[in-house]
């Protein structure tokens, strides 16, 4: 009998485990914003980022496929730029001049490009 209570009690940490697995997987994935949003922001702003920075891809991400529209200069492979344009840290956005590091929320480009 103790052997089906300690079955049961494995099941249920199992089952446990993996609907917390899931709802961390599911959180983290954030809404891709559309096509015209990003030719918006792309047009108004430029991304640094660098291979290799897991923010960046984080940045990247929301984006999905569209990030293709986006103006974005890798600092591994444009070193020169990034170093002229004083870039210290990645992601970095610059948009009318002014610099914002991290990861930005799609609602709050939006707000600063005007889009």
């Amino acid at each position: 009998m103790k052997s089906a209570t300690k079955n049961t009690l494995i099941t249920i940490i199992i089952i446990v485990a993996i609907v917390i697995l899931a709802i961390f997987l599911l959180r983290k994935t954030s809404p891709q914003t559309d096509a015209d949003t990003a030719k918006c922001i792309g047009s108004k702003s430029v991304l640094y980022v660098q291979l290799g920075c897991s923010h960046c891809k984080d940045q990247e991400d929301m984006f999905g496929t569209n990030v293709q529209y986006l103006n974005t200069v890798d600092c591994f492979y444009q070193r020169e730029t990034c170093v002229n344009e004083n870039i210290t840290g990645t992601p970095t956005w610059v948009i009318k001049g002014e610099k914002y590091v991290g990861v930005q929320s799609i609602e709050q480009l939006k707000t600063l490009t005007g889009c």
